[in-house]
């Protein structure tokens, strides 16, 4: 089946710059499309220096909805938020100041490749930080998801100010230009052998990444005395059953799958637990993989009025996510009824909720508007 590359190089302008993300770029671009992704044939796709979240998002959505194999080659540096301290990658535009609005959140990364299918997905990434981001993942180590392979670096700002090279991925890419792709544990082990070869400090200061969740061990049952055997089985992973529905098309089947778990979760644990809120939130990424969007938009305001009922601040990670992303599918509505019916609920919810996307409230008033006169 045919792999997707995503190659994304990010780093702001000016004096904020640590690392010379982009000139990485024409050494991936060099390598044929199917080495980059280890499948017989690749689509490609390249975002250099990016000045808008929104349009990364665009791009990372649809790599991750993509079927087949999914490789992200992610340069670049990572800052954290003032308000929730939350690590973003920095874009074109990004300053100390303005991280919550023109930085890329890093959790969005998470929750975009969450769908995917187990052990189909790669993230290579080569990230420089600044001093307070570097203590910060020193307790809080990044994260992708339990079924997402996740190799690279992460290194602390020069201790002189100057901007740094991004070694580690020019390495990878290099390796890869030859034609030849080895296992990614043997590649990514290549490439940092060969970048502490041009940076011998990089090797006692870069915190390295590498988990794969192919090649973590499996746990053997220890036998319990006078216990009667019983079979073993691990239970089967319905986000990989729910995946596989989506890819071949069965999207009414992938739905009620999703329903059914939602309604066990409520059974178990209650309306706003976050087993349930969890399983809305796949309903609704199911309904805009199937071209609902007035569906997928209803589920993720029931999803933003379930967190905030729960307690949480309106300024939320997933409370912002949620109103956001109903904004986005109610733009996508074609039937201008149905849109109607729904503004005046997404409205009050941006006017709780007015999120990193400055004038989104107006955004919805002015296209509310456009609606009215269309009846």
């Amino acid at each position: 089946m045919p792999g997707t590359v995503l190659l994304i190089a990010a780093s702001p302008t000016g004096k904020g710059c640590l690392v010379d993300a982009a000139s990485v770029l024409p050494v991936l671009a060099a390598v044929a499309p199917a080495v980059l992704s280890g499948t017989d044939t690749a689509h490609v796709v390249e975002l250099a220096d990016p000045l808008q979240p929104q349009a990364v998002l665009t791009r990372l959505r649809a790599a991750a909805t993509a079927p087949g194999p999914l490789t992200v080659f992610l340069t670049g540096q990572l800052q954290l938020d003032r308000r929730q301290r939350l690590p973003h990658v920095a874009l074109a535009r990004t300053t100390p100041a303005t991280v919550r609005y023109t930085g890329f959140p890093w959790h969005w990364i998470r929750e975009e490749l969450r769908l995917r299918a187990p052990n189909s997905t790669t993230l290579l990434v080569d990230l420089h930080t600044d001093a307070e981001t570097w203590q910060h993942l020193a307790s809080r180590p990044l994260t992708v998801g339990p079924g997402v392979a996740l190799y690279g670096r992460v290194t602390p700002p020069l201790p002189r100010r100057s901007v740094a090279a991004p070694t580690y991925m020019k390495s990878l890419a290099t390796i890869l230009r030859s034609g030849h792709r080895p296992p990614l544990a043997q590649l990514h082990q290549q490439a940092l052998t060969r970048s502490y070869g041009e940076d011998p400090d990089s090797a006692r200061r870069d915190l390295v990444l590498a988990f794969d969740p192919r090649q973590l061990p499996v746990p053997v049952p220890v036998p319990v005395q006078a216990a009667p055997p019983v079979p073993l089985v691990p239970p089967a992973d319905p986000h990989a059953e729910i995946t596989a529905a989506v890819q071949s098309g069965r999207h009414t089947e992938a739905a009620a799958l999703a329903e059914r778990w939602e309604l066990t979760a409520l059974r178990a644990y209650g309306p706003g637990a976050d087993e349930v809120v969890h399983w809305m939130e796949v309903r609704a990424d199911l309904a805009m993989f199937a071209g609902d969007a007035e569906l997928s938009c209803r589920i993720w305001l029931a999803v933003a009025d379930a967190r905030l009922t729960a307690g949480q601040p309106p300024d939320a990670t997933g409370v912002e996510a949620a109103v956001d992303r109903a904004h986005h599918q109610w733009g996508r509505i074609g039937d201008s009824t149905r849109a109607r019916e729904l503004g005046p609920a997404l409205a009050g919810l941006r006017l709780r909720v007015p999120g990193r996307r400055q004038g989104a409230l107006d955004d919805v008033q002015r296209h509310l508007s456009r609606l009215q006169t269309q009846v």
